[in-house]
């Protein structure tokens, strides 16, 4: 069985995580099924947003420890999946139920979050004597507080949706039965936009994030210049000027 539902709608990609009877643990197969799925909506032109949810009672509990004891960790190690913040199409995270560990890393790595009310936040990995691995260290204390990553890791406690809310982990808090409604929703208003432009802010972001003042503006002034070539930003200034709606294409 497929342990990632792969779906396209009109110009939205759905990527859903589809154990269930484990919480959508992930494990070997799901990483690289996953992969498969990120580089075909990377390199589909008529893709513009994604959205990551999970099948059955949980967005995903994190790694599966079946597949992650000490006996199977060598032979899972070699292998390193895209991330989500590597592609510059932007990603949303719709989330309920419990998205631990793993599981709120992959969250981390999408642009927008939005959680259910039901929807339970955490990284439990120091409970059985590991650390939050796989980037979690390194990407979180770039989101929110130190003092709230600290309380978070070090006691493997977990918080409510609300509470993620308040910490600044998530963008919106809905209830369980809007979530995709709302998640899609979200990913059209940004369909609405100009795909080239929303790709090269995005890229400008996260590229930025860790450069000097001066090679940001060189990789500003080559995002703007290639967007400014486009078809895509002579439709929408058109279209600004005639009064309508642009028909963009990624060209």
């Amino acid at each position: 069985m497929s342990t990632i539902e792969y779906t396209k709608k009109n110009k939205i990609a759905i990527f859903s995580l589809n154990r269930p009877d484990v919480l959508n643990a992930q494990n070997a197969q799901l990483h690289h099924e996953l992969n498969d799925a990120f580089l075909d909506f990377r390199d589909d032109s008529d893709l513009w947003v994604g959205i990551i949810n999970g099948h059955g009672r949980a967005f995903s509990a994190g790694a599966d420890i079946n597949d992650f004891a000490p006996s199977t960790t060598e032979s899972s190690a070699g292998f390193r999946r895209i991330r989500a913040e590597q592609i510059w199409k932007p990603f949303i995270a719709a989330i309920h139920g419990y998205c631990l560990g793993g599981g709120l890393q992959l969250a981390m790595e999408c642009d927008i979050r939005i959680a259910a009310d039901d929807a339970r936040f955490g990284y439990p990995e120091v409970l059985i004597g590991y650390f939050p691995g796989s980037e979690c260290t390194l990407r979180l204390p770039r989101y929110i507080n130190r003092s709230n990553v600290m309380e978070l890791m070090l006691t493997g406690k977990q918080i409510s949706a609300e509470e993620a809310y308040r910490m600044g982990l998530i963008n919106l808090v809905v209830p369980r039965d809007e979530l995709m409604q709302a998640a899609m929703s979200w990913a059209e208003s940004i369909c609405n936009a100009g795909p080239l432009g929303v790709q090269a802010t995005k890229e400008m972001i996260i590229r930025g994030y860790n450069m000097t003042w001066d090679d940001g503006m060189k990789l500003e002034a080559e995002l703007i210049g290639r967007v400014r070539n486009s078809e895509d930003f002579k439709e929408g200034t058109r279209a600004f000027i005639e009064k309508r709606k642009p028909q963009f294409k990624a060209q």
